[in-house]
C-alpha cells in the first residue's frame, strides 16, 4: 500500500505538469534562488559557517568574506558548479553512474585536489552513529552493486530514491563531501524523474539525522520517505500557485 505523503506527492506531481510551464526567465530566477538557499543550508549541515546572506554574495558576487575561511568559500562555489552539473546531466539525458557520482564529487571538493572524486582507503567512524560503513575495499562494489539494484528495482520511485540516499550515505565512500554528494545525487534523481529539487534545511537537520538512525538501527526507511515528502510537497505546491498565478 502506498504511504499516504507518498500518494499526495504524486498528485501534485500531475497537478503541476498539467499546469502552464513557467517562462525561461521566471525558472532561472527560481532556479537562481534556490540554489543559493539549498548550497548555504547544504553546506551549514556540513559545518560551514556562512550565512544565507554571505552565501549569496560568494556566489552572486564573487565576494570575498573577511574572517570566513577560504575552504568556506570554496565549499559554496564547488556546491553551485555540482549543481549546475547535474542540470546539465539531465538536460543530456545521462543516466546516473559511478562515474557521474565521482564527477559529483569532484565538484563538491574541489578545494581538497588530493581527495576529489577518490574513494576513501582508510576506514572511519560516523561519529554519534552506530552505521557500519563499508570497509574502504569494499566500497566500489558496494557502490556498483547499490546503482545495479537501484536501476532495476520496481518499487515506487520516492521509496527507491530514499532507499538509496540511506544506502549511499551509510556506504559513506568518501573522506569528505559524503552528504553534500548524496543530497545532490538525490536532487538529480528527483528532477530527472520529473519532480522538483528539494532543499533539506539546516534547521531540520535533526529530523535528518534521526531518519539515518532509524534506517541504520532497524532498516525502515519510512522516516526518510517521511521528511522527502514534507520537502517535495511544500516545494511542488509553491510551484503550484506560482503557475496558477499565471493563469
Amino acid at each position: 500500500m502506498m504511504n499516504e505523503k507518498v500518494k499526495k506527492v504524486e498528485e501534485l506531481k500531475n497537478k503541476l505538469n498539467s499546469l502552464r510551464p513557467l517562462t525561461k526567465d521566471e525558472l532561472k530566477r527560481l532556479n537562481e534562488e534556490f540554489m543559493i538557499e539549498y548550497t548555504y543550508d547544504s553546506n551549514a549541515i556540513e559545518g560551514s559557517t556562512l550565512t544565507l546572506e554571505e552565501t549569496a554574495l560568494v556566489l552572486k558576487e564573487n565576494v570575498t568574506i573577511a574572517e570566513k575561511p577560504l575552504n568556506e568559500h570554496l565549499s559554496a562555489i564547488g556546491h553551485k558548479d555540482a549543481y549546475f552539473y547535474i542540470e546539465e546531466l539531465i538536460k543530456n539525458k545521462l543516466p546516473l553512474s559511478e562515474k557521474e557520482i565521482l564527477n559529483i564529487h569532484s565538484l563538491v571538493l574541489m578545494d581538497r585536489s588530493e581527495a576529489k572524486g577518490k574513494y576513501r582507503n582508510v576506514p572511519v567512524k560516523i561519529l554519534g552513529s552506530n552505521a557500519k560503513v563499508s570497509e574502504p575495499y569494499l566500497i566500489k562494489p558496494n557502490i556498483e552493486n547499490l546503482l545495479t539494484w537501484y536501476q532495476n528495482d520496481t518499487i515506487n520511485f520516492i521509496e527507491k530514491v530514499t532507499r538509496f540516499h540511506l544506502q549511499f550515505e551509510t556506504i559513506h565512500p568518501f573522506l569528505d563531501g559524503n552528504g553534500r554528494t548524496g543530497r545532490l545525487i538525490l536532487n538529480f534523481e528527483l528532477m530527472k524523474h520529473g519532480y522538483v529539487p528539494i532543499n533539506i534545511k539546516y534547521q531540520d537537520r535533526r529530523r535528518y539525522y534521526d531518519a539515518f538512525k532509524q534506517y541504520n538501527e532497524t532498516e525502515d526507511i519510512s522516516y526518510m520517505v517521511d521528511l522527502i515528502c514534507d520537502y517535495l510537497i511544500q516545494e511542488m505546491t509553491r510551484y503550484i500557485i506560482i503557475k496558477e498565478n499565471k493563469e
